[in-house]
């Protein structure tokens, strides 16, 4: 089959450089870029997990528990929402219970929700739901840099205080980070007061990460000097994306955490094969096929 005619029949698949980024597709090109190549570029799926699917489900509680009133936002009322939030969970996304299709007997899912509970609980340690109205939940932010970058996420949680001040909050359910690691944890939440910054003007007064894991708090006070700073990181990440994209040229940047990666099988660093590489084309007037480069669209 001529590359005309695959084109024809949708088989030729074209690499296009991204216009966006979120706090998670630039994490994956600091940590590797060939990694970034597997999910953005190839897709290739990946197996559904534990501790992710937890993440979520404890999300999901902390979020529907501001429904209540006040008075009833209590420890017992959040771990009673968690049943119902799995059923849901489940419902939009069957392929979750591959994580359990060898628990016959259900024991290791009680464990699971078990520990779902008890993070919950913790949770209560930490914050006063009764005192808390937030101005936003699971908020999707999205803003465009004069470049025509554009910038999304979600927020988990915004409060707005009666003089206007702005604290971004974000849950983790993993253990807090070492002091010398404190700086990337933070990327994230200064992602976010970025965009909000650039669609409000407002440098949110306090960055707010709650470590569910461990019982940690760390907290950050950005100036407008940080948020200049991480637009200018994410200007260059951008470039080397784009410059990446034209190339084909993903380098794999193995680390410690290469241990949980689905895409072993797909890496040089561990003897496997990437996928072939979608390469961009164009078409001529003529209809005939030529590669040609890319920037963003």
């Amino acid at each position: 089959m001529t590359a005309a005619a695959a084109l024809r029949e949708g088989t030729e698949r074209v690499a296009m450089a991204p216009t966006s980024l979120s706090p998670s597709r630039a994490g994956d090109f600091m940590q590797c870029p060939l990694l970034y190549r597997f999910r953005v570029i190839d897709r290739l799926p990946e197996k559904p997990s534990a501790a992710a699917t937890r993440g979520t489900l404890v999300h999901a509680v902390l979020e529907r528990l501001f429904d209540a009133p006040a008075a009833e936002r209590t420890a017992p009322r959040a771990k009673a929402l968690i049943p119902g939030q799995w059923d849901r969970l489940r419902e939009s996304r069957p392929e979750l219970m591959e994580l359990f299709a060898d628990d016959p007997g259900g024991e290791r899912l009680a464990g699971w929700l078990g520990e779902a509970e008890r993070l919950v609980e913790r949770w209560f340690t930490l914050e006063d739901p009764t005192r808390l109205e937030p101005a936003e939940r699971e908020l999707f932010v999205e803003a465009e840099l004069e470049s025509g970058l554009r910038l999304r996420g979600i927020i988990d949680r915004v409060d707005v205080a009666p003089t206007g001040e702005v604290r971004i909050v974000d849950y983790k359910t993993g253990k807090a980070p070492r002091p010398e690691y404190s700086e990337g944890a933070l990327f994230q939440m200064k992602f976010y007061a970025l965009v909000v910054w650039r669609l409000k003007g407002v440098v949110p007064r306090r960055l707010q990460l709650v470590y569910l894991g461990s019982g940690d708090v760390l907290t950050y006070d950005p100036v407008l000097a940080d948020l200049e700073r991480v637009e200018r990181k994410l200007h260059a990440l951008w470039e080397a994306i784009r410059q990446a994209t034209e190339s084909g040229e993903w380098r794999p940047r193995p680390t410690r955490l290469c241990g949980w990666c689905d895409h072993q099988a797909h890496c040089p660093e561990f003897g496997g094969t990437p996928p072939p590489y979608p390469l961009p084309v164009r078409v001529g007037e003529s209809g005939s096929v030529s590669q040609g480069r890319m920037g963003p669209d």
